[in-house]
């Protein structure tokens, strides 16, 4: 039987001739004055053109592939403090989450191999703190900040964070009196709310410079100087410590300011290099508080993670071992 032909149906030559005329389509698009390779697929009529490599889609991708890389490595340090703070949250002692902050690891303590740190030389049973100090004994992480910020902003903060170290075992045989605080919990502190204007003193170690001025940023506060602290013994002569490839003979301080300077802000003044004897295991130069003191004087001074053998008058010192 005979069958009448479809006018509907789609002849092979007509077919072909629509794809020709899509195919110089897609050629005009491109602007491509040569032939190129065309790959039809029936159902979609998707033509996939091959072009000359374009260098600069090359390099944008081998950027994101490098940025890819850099966010896997900050994620993976991101969840190892996850991992150490859930540690920390998750135990019933709430005094945890404060040796973490400024104190006395029991393991150190116990260890009988472990050489005593220079602050047990220190007679804390004849320790008289400053009259006119304010001695404020508090856990940082959970410690009312809001109610603090209502009562007084502070010209000057001061802070001296217990940083977690580039590896365990980096001191070379120099017991280390405190356990440290993840970087995260450093970061979150609602330091911004202290101050409007004025100072930022943050003390740093080695491997947290770039950290330091990340938290700067992210507080509000532009980088304007630093001073060095250059150790010295009680014969005045330079007191080398720990270190991985040098013996570390100083420590830095970064200043950042936020707003406008306190009123009575002095300039000019002092040194930003300081010569001094060091004593007890995390006890800064006095000279670094009269230094704040010359610069702003009669100011609102706040000391975070302050210890006892730190206390000053007329400072609000806010610490886990006061």
């Amino acid at each position: 039987m005979s069958q009448t032909p479809d006018d509907s149906a789609v002849q092979p030559s007509e077919l072909k001739g629509e794809t020709e005329h899509e195919e110089l389509e897609e050629l005009d698009v491109f602007g491509c004055s040569v032939e190129p390779s065309v790959v039809i697929e029936a159902r979609s009529n998707v033509i996939a053109t091959i072009l000359p490599p374009n260098l600069e889609v090359a390099a944008q991708i081998r950027k994101l592939q490098n940025r890819e890389t850099e966010l896997r490595l900050r994620i993976d340090e991101l969840l190892d403090e996850i991992t150490a703070l859930e540690a920390i949250t998750g135990t019933e002692n709430q005094g945890a989450i404060g040796s973490i902050i400024s104190g006395c690891s029991s393991n150190a303590q116990a260890s009988s191999s472990a050489p005593q740190v220079e602050e047990n030389e220190i007679c804390w049973e004849e320790f008289k703190a400053p009259e006119w100090c304010i001695p404020i004994k508090a856990n940082v992480l959970t410690f009312d900040w809001d109610e603090l910020a209502r009562e007084c902003q502070f010209d000057v903060i001061l802070m001296d964070p217990p940083w977690q170290l580039a590896t365990h075992a980096p001191t070379r045989g120099v017991a280390i009196a405190y356990q440290q605080l993840p970087d995260v919990c450093i970061e979150e502190l609602p330091i911004a709310k202290l101050q409007q204007n004025g100072f930022l003193f943050i003390w740093v170690i080695n491997n947290k410079y770039a950290k330091a001025f990340e938290m700067m940023k992210k507080w509000g506060y532009t980088y304007v100087d630093d001073i060095t602290w250059v150790k010295q013994t009680v014969n005045r002569r330079m007191a080398k410590g720990h270190g991985f490839y040098l013996q570390h003979a100083k420590e830095t301080c970064l200043v950042g300011k936020k707003g406008d300077d306190p009123p009575g802000t002095r300039y000019s003044i002092s040194s930003d290099v300081i010569f001094s004897e060091r004593r007890g295991q995390s006890q800064k130069p006095e000279e670094l508080y009269e230094m704040i003191e010359e610069l702003v004087p009669d100011g609102k001074y706040l000391e975070i993670f302050g210890r006892k053998n730190n206390l000053r008058d007329y400072w609000v010192t806010i610490g886990n071992e006061l």
